[in-house]
C-alpha cells in the first residue's frame, strides 16, 4: 500500500471511533454570547491535544481562555491550525429535531450545536494527524494549535492576544477554521474575509414609556429619532453616506475578476435557496452580481426594538430604541476609522443624542492567491474531491484573520467539511459523514506535502 492509501485506511477504520470524540465535544455546551460552559470546553480540547503528544496550555484573556498547542515534527517547518471552540446559541429549541448539545446521527450526517462550526473541524483535523502518527510514528512537520473562545462574539480578545504571544505562533503558514464543498459538491478555496464593525444604536428620549395620546403630540419618540437618524446612513439608491466611508477602499484587481468569473453564476441558487425575488442595485447574476457580493462594503440594520411588539395594540409612546448594525468592509477599510466617521456623521446631521457601542471588528484581509501554499492545499485536494478546488478571492463574512496574516505574516488558506445545508448559526446543525472523512484525507495529504 502506498503511504495514503495507509493513511486512508486508517481514517476509514477509525472513522466511528473520531466521530464519537467529535460527540463528546460537542456534547459540551461552549456558548460565547452567554459565558457558558467555555473554560470546561477549553480544557477538553486541551486534554484531546495532550493525547496526542502535543505539549498544550490554556492561556487567559479578559474573555474566554485560549488553548494553545504545539508538537514538534522531522523537519523544521511550521504549520499553524486556527480554530474554535465556541458556538453560537442554540435557540429557538423548539426547532431542533434532536436536543442541541445531544449530536445525534442519521441519514448520514451528524447534528448539534457546533458540530460544523467549529468542533467538527476540530477533531477532523486531528484524525488526520492521529493517521499520520499511527503510520508514520511521528509527524512531518511542526504542528500548532490555536483555539479561541470568542470567534462567535467577534474575537474581541484575540488580536492582542495575538501580538503578545507572536514568538509561541510563530509558524510558516496557517490552515483556517472552515471550508467545504458549494453546491455543486466542488471543493472551495476562500482565500479572503471581509472586515467588520459592528455597532449598537440607541437613543433615550424620555425617562419612562408615556401614554401615546399624552405624548404623541408633544413628547419626543424614540423610535422616530432612531428611525430618522439610520435613514441618513444609506440612500434608496444603497450608497451609503457617511462621509469618507469608501475613502480607503482598494478596488478589486483583474486577477480578482479573472477567478470570479470562472465560478459559477449563484444567481438562481439564492433565489432558490433564500427566496430572493430579485437582487438590488439592479443585479440579475453574472460576475458582476459575484464582484457585488464581496468586493463592496456595506452597511445592514441587523435588527429594531423599540416599543411594544406583543400580540394586540399597546398605545405607548416609546422612550428608548436601539438597532444593531454591521458594516462589512473591504480592504482597506478599517473599523476605528469608520466609528470615527460614523459619530461625525450622526453630529453633522443633528443626531448628538444617538449613542454608538461598539460590539466588535476587525479588518478585512487575504492571501495572494498564487502563493505557493495556497497551490499546494489546492492540490492536495485534489486526488481527495476528484477535482481540483476553486479559487475565491474573497467571501462576504468576517473573522479574524488580519493579525494572521498581517502580523503574523502567514499565508492563510481554508480547507473545511462545510456544505450549503449545513446550517451553522441555525437550528438543526449539521455536517456530513463523507465530507469530515475527506477534510481527514485533505488535511493528512496538506500536512504531508507542505512538510516537503
Amino acid at each position: 500500500m502506498s503511504e495514503y492509501q495507509q493513511i486512508d485506511a486508517y481514517l476509514e477504520a477509525n472513522l466511528d471511533k473520531s466521530l464519537a470524540e467529535l460527540g463528546r465535544l460537542v456534547a459540551q455546551p461552549s456558548i460565547s454570547a452567554q459565558g457558558v460552559g467555555l473554560k470546561e470546553c477549553a480544557a477538553l480540547v486541551a486534554n484531546m491535544l495532550r493525547e496526542r503528544g502535543f505539549t498544550a496550555e490554556i492561556a487567559e484573556t479578559e474573555g474566554a481562555p485560549v488553548v494553545l498547542a504545539e508538537r514538534k515534527g522531522k523537519s523544521d517547518k511550521t504549520l499553524l491550525f486556527y480554530n474554535h471552540y465556541d458556538v453560537q446559541p442554540p435557540e429557538p429549541l423548539e426547532l431542533w429535531e434532536t436536543p442541541p448539545f445531544e449530536p445525534a446521527i442519521r441519514n448520514g450526517k451528524m447534528y448539534g450545536r457546533g458540530v460544523s462550526d467549529d468542533k467538527g473541524h476540530i477533531v477532523s483535523r486531528l484524525h488526520a494527524i492521529d493517521s499520520i502518527l499511527q503510520t508514520e510514528g511521528e509527524l512531518p512537520c511542526n504542528i500548532k494549535f490555536i483555539i479561541e473562545g470568542e470567534e462567535e462574539t467577534s474575537s474581541v480578545h484575540l488580536h492582542d492576544f495575538i501580538r503578545a504571544n507572536k514568538e509561541k505562533l510563530k509558524a510558516d503558514a496557517c490552515i483556517w477554521e472552515f471550508g467545504g464543498v458549494d453546491h455543486r459538491d466542488v471543493p472551495m478555496q476562500y482565500l479572503g474575509l471581509r472586515g467588520i464593525c459592528y455597532v449598537e444604536l440607541s437613543v433615550e428620549s424620555l425617562g419612562i414609556d408615556v401614554h401615546s395620546g399624552l405624548g404623541g403630540s408633544i413628547f419626543p419618540n424614540a423610535a422616530w429619532r432612531l428611525v430618522w437618524a439610520l435613514a441618513t446612513l444609506k440612500g434608496p439608491d444603497e450608497r451609503i453616506r457617511i462621509p469618507g466611508f469608501y475613502d480607503d477602499v482598494i478596488p478589486p484587481s483583474e486577477r480578482d475578476r479573472e477567478l470570479m468569473e470562472a465560478l459559477p453564476d449563484v444567481a438562481e441558487e439564492y433565489k432558490t435557496r433564500y427566496g430572493v425575488k430579485q437582487f438590488i442595485k439592479g443585479l440579475t447574476g453574472g460576475t458582476d452580481l459575484k464582484m457585488e457580493e464581496v468586493f463592496t462594503p456595506t452597511c445592514t440594520i441587523c435588527g429594531l426594538t423599540s416599543g411594544y411588539q406583543g400580540p394586540g395594540s399597546k398605545t405607548v409612546q416609546p422612550a428608548f430604541a436601539s438597532a444593531k448594525v454591521d458594516f462589512r468592509l473591504v480592504p482597506d477599510q478599517k473599523p476605528e476609522d469608520i466609528l470615527k466617521k460614523l459619530r461625525a456623521h450622526l453630529d453633522a446631521h443633528g443626531f448628538e443624542d444617538v449613542q454608538i457601542k461598539f460590539l466588535g471588528g476587525e479588518p478585512a484581509a487575504r492571501t495572494d492567491p498564487d502563493h505557493p501554499f495556497v497551490r499546494t492545499v489546492v492540490q492536495a485536494a485534489e486526488e481527495v474531491y476528484e477535482q481540483p478546488m476553486q479559487l475565491v478571492p474573497m467571501v462576504g463574512g468576517s473573522g479574524p484573520n488580519y493579525p494572521f496574516v498581517h502580523d503574523l505574516g502567514l499565508p492563510v488558506a481554508t480547507a473545511g467539511l462545510g456544505y450549503p445545508d449545513t446550517r451553522a448559526h441555525a437550528p438543526n446543525e449539521n455536517i456530513r459523514i463523507d465530507l469530515y472523512l475527506k477534510h481527514a484525507r485533505h488535511m493528512a495529504r496538506v500536512i504531508k506535502e507542505f512538510a516537503k
